[in-house]
């Protein structure tokens, strides 16, 4: 195996989904500011995730909508200012 080439900050890292709490252990090199209390009582250094495995609908079978900005709205007026210029740009060519 070659020397100096694996990462110095190897440890384990309590990975925590958002969306309903569970907590995962795994080694990781993941840059954290915070630490929490895992299963076993002690302390480590805390990552949050969006979605995990335990709340991804592919795994759950659950589906889940997941607006939190009005994301769908948004762009459905996107495409209705894109539909009503893109006439106007082929009308403006052709007048050219």
């Amino acid at each position: 195996m070659k020397k100096d080439i694996h990462p110095k900050n190897y440890r384990p890292v309590l990975f925590i989904d958002n969306s309903n709490g569970a907590q995962f252990l795994i080694s990781s090199t993941v840059q954290t500011k915070e630490t929490a209390k895992g299963a076993d009582g002690k302390e480590y250094p805390a990552f949050h995730v969006e979605i995990s495995s335990t709340s991804h609908p592919f795994y759950t079978g659950n589906e889940k909508l997941l607006d939190a900005a009005g994301r769908v709205e948004k762009f459905k007026t996107r495409s209705v200012k894109t539909v009503a210029v893109k006439p106007k740009t082929a009308s403006a060519k052709k007048a050219k």
